[in-house]
């Protein structure tokens, strides 16, 4: 069990960069993670910078390690539906992946109406849209009520801003070949059920997530990145929704939907970017636990030992280059 104490303790070791001199030509940054990029595969470091709205905000004490274990864990779980990017997990925060030709459509499965984010279909729905990424949205619908099934609304891959595109848009533009975006679909939605079938045990509702797939030297449909995450995906809580919805309520949420709050509170706007204190940065590493411990029914143990961060991954990866 994690405590307080515990975190308090993280709050000036969480690991904000990995990059080391010696493999720095080798070495990608991304918004959460850092990469270092070696022949048919890449060493994937998850760190604990906590983005939001498109903005690096700051770190969470623990948050790669989660995320990066909720990851392996929801391959595990659906590695019969579809094949993963893993090849092996050396440490909480690091994966071994094999090389994929990513493709450039980020899968967004959603199953209710809500989010807050510029993208998110609440959002687009309230100021009136009614065509959503190819899907007829019915009149008089209210936040957070379920659709009668999954839908797949997907989205550009950009490095700033991510853009809502539609099926027959992406087939029009030829930016994935139709077998392959069929296929796509299909692998998505068995996800999205399996993720349903897995959170609703743990006493949990998959709201939405995304999924994001490439093709391995074979042609082969692979899955990368994560799947079911809190950074990658909505949870709310199964047994609170429908009193809190009948009430127009907000959802019991596990995942960054409550940070996402937080700052619109505090006046986010992309020129006023609230700092993160060091109480919500204790609050959102006990949200991420708790959703890891919740979906997994598992207790997560975190590396938590006296050697620098930076100096245990190096250990543990260098063999690779």
């Amino acid at each position: 069990m994690i405590t307080q104490s515990q975190l308090q303790n993280q709050l000036n070791n969480c690991l904000i960069e990995a990059q080391f001199e010696e493999w720095q030509e080798l070495y990608k940054k991304g918004k959460v993670r850092d990469m270092y990029l070696l022949p048919n595969k890449r060493i994937l470091i998850t760190t604990d910078r906590q983005s939001a709205f498109d903005h690096v905000l700051g770190s969470i004490p623990l948050k790669g390690q989660v995320l990066n274990r909720m990851a392996q864990y929801w391959f595990e779980q659906c590695s019969d539906i579809a094949p993963n990017m893993i090849i092996e997990v050396p440490d909480g925060n690091v994966t071994i992946a094999q090389e994929l030709k990513i493709l450039p459509i980020e899968v967004v499965v959603r199953k209710y109406l809500t989010g807050s984010s510029d993208t998110a279909i609440w959002t687009h729905y309230e100021k009136g849209v009614r065509d959503y990424c190819g899907h007829k949205l019915a009149e008089g619908m209210v936040k957070n009520q379920a659709f009668e099934q999954a839908i797949i609304t997907p989205t550009t891959k950009d490095e700033v801003h991510d853009e809502l595109i539609s099926r027959s848009e992406i087939l029009q533009q030829k930016i994935v070949a139709p077998e392959v975006w069929e296929e796509v679909e299909k692998i998505a939605l068995k996800l999205f059920a399996r993720g349903e079938e897995l959170a609703a045990r743990q006493g949990l509702i998959l709201v939405d997530t995304k999924y994001e797939m490439g093709l391995d030297d074979e042609g082969n449909i692979t899955l990368a990145d994560e799947i079911h995450t809190p950074d990658s995906s909505r949870f709310w809580i199964k047994d609170s929704y429908e009193d809190r919805y009948n009430r127009g309520e907000e959802p019991e949420s596990l995942d960054k939907e409550f940070l996402r709050l937080w700052l619109r509170e505090k006046g986010f706007s992309d020129d006023n970017i609230p700092e993160l204190d060091d109480q919500i940065r204790i609050q959102v590493a006990e949200r991420y636990i708790d959703l890891y411990q919740r979906v997994t029914g598992q207790e997560f143990e975190a590396e938590l030992d006296d050697i620098p961060i930076l100096e245990r991954i190096k250990e543990k990866i260098k063999h690779h280059f």
